[in-house]
């Protein structure tokens, strides 16, 4: 069977980019070993971050550094046995957070997120998916003074150079907003811009049934089989072979196992991390991340989802969820937690590239071979721009934004 286009992967960056292409006219196919958000995408808070102007750099401060080391923390954790395999790509990684490196990162990384909420509200709107978002932000909470300050400090400025949007709330009004904390705070940013989804991966799904109901073809098959065939690309699937004029790789984590065999070193990593529901008691209104213990709360349709830091450790290793072990102690402190939903937390996989960005864009080696991964924290917030910008390429049309800073030709 021949098609346009084979698009690898059906989380929120792989599902968008098959849905952006088939609202241009192409004929796609979206080919994953899983449903469509069965994975990432369906893992994380939920939160369509339009404040994430700049993305997560690598601490630059020693304290802070060594904190994460002797894993004093919850935010950070590590399996020894990664170290080897990663320390490459994090010595990268700490050389683009410098000042220097990392203001021009930002500033390619804000003009994707600008777009964040305009492109999922034109898929929800098209997907009829509007009844599982709320556009009421979210919120930082502060045990101390001194870290509130810091951060409204912080807040101050992206709103001065990005226009993003907050308010200031003390320990009176944000237990008047949040009723369900069981314990005072000094208070919280309140970031109004963003959106918090119910179901993050119901949000995929519906994504995915639009891009079906446009006459797009979603089938269950094997990404690593992909190969060069007579003028395109081919794919092995439970309906027999595909063919293709472009394939487009959006494997989130997965993505560096499958460009390494095709020859290219990408400078990719892997961050872990955790999530469990508890369900009854008073819960939350909005998604609320405590900044002084690293972890986030976010009331969700299966209860309130507790998701946790980064764990670097190899994919398909067992899981090790201290961060929530510890989240889950903190998270008491706050409110009331009744039993968790699930037997064992879930576990996912983060897709991370060393600057920070996403690699969007053609492959250098392989005509009609394009790439769309590496978006570490922001994928369910960026998959719609990401896959629009995609799908413009390909269709060869002005794009939304500059292509050339997430161009694989970077690296």
């Amino acid at each position: 069977m021949a098609t346009d286009v084979l698009v690898l992967g059906a989380g929120m960056v792989g599902t968008c980019t098959a849905l952006q292409l088939a609202l241009r006219g192409h004929s796609v196919v979206l080919l994953d070993r899983r449903s469509p958000g069965g994975e990432t995408s369906y893992g994380n808070a939920g939160i369509i971050q339009r404040e994430a102007v700049e993305p997560y750099a690598f601490p630059r401060n020693w304290p802070t550094v060594i904190k994460a080391a002797l894993k004093r923390g919850m935010d950070i954790d590590y399996h020894l046995g990664a170290l080897p395999a990663v320390a490459a790509p994090l010595a990268k990684y700490w050389k683009s957070s410098s000042p220097l490196r990392y203001a021009p990162i930002a500033r390619d990384y804000s003009r994707l997120i600008e777009h964040c909420l305009s492109e999922h509200q034109a898929l929800m709107a098209d997907a009829g998916a509007d009844a599982l978002v709320r556009k009421e932000g979210f919120r930082v909470g502060f045990r101390s003074q001194a870290g509130l300050d810091v951060m409204a400090a912080h807040a101050a400025d992206l709103h001065a150079r990005y226009g993003v949007r907050h308010a200031l709330l003390d320990g009176d009004a944000l237990a008047r907003a949040e009723p369900g904390l069981r314990t005072r705070l000094a208070g919280a940013v309140h970031w109004l811009d963003p959106w918090s989804v119910s179901d993050p991966g119901a949000l995929v799904r519906r994504y995915a049934e639009r891009f079906t109901a446009l006459g797009g073809q979603l089938v269950e098959g094997d990404a690593a089989s992909l190969t060069a065939a007579a003028g395109g690309w081919q794919v092995q699937s439970a309906a027999g072979p595909l063919q293709a004029r472009h394939a487009v790789i959006a494997l989130g984590p997965w993505a560096k196992t499958l460009t390494d065999t095709l020859g290219y070193r990408l400078p990719l990593f892997v961050k872990r991390g955790y999530h469990r529901h508890y369900q009854g008691g008073p819960g939350l209104q909005l998604p609320l991340m405590d900044a002084d213990s690293g972890y986030v709360m976010a009331p969700m349709a299966q209860g309130v989802r507790i998701t946790t830091g980064a764990e670097f450790a190899r994919i398909g290793a067992p899981a090790t969820p201290v961060q929530l072990q510890k989240a889950e102690r903190a998270a008491r402190e706050l409110i009331d937690l009744p039993t968790p939903v699930e037997a064992q937390p879930w576990l996912g996989n983060r897709p991370c590239s060393v600057d920070m960005k996403p690699i969007i864009g053609p492959a250098p080696k392989h005509p009609g071979l394009w790439f769309n991964f590496g978006h570490g924290h922001q994928g369910f917030t960026l998959g719609p721009v990401s896959g629009r910008l995609l799908a413009e390429m390909i269709a060869g049309t002005t794009p939304l934004v500059d292509p050339a800073p997430y161009s694989p030709l970077r690296f």
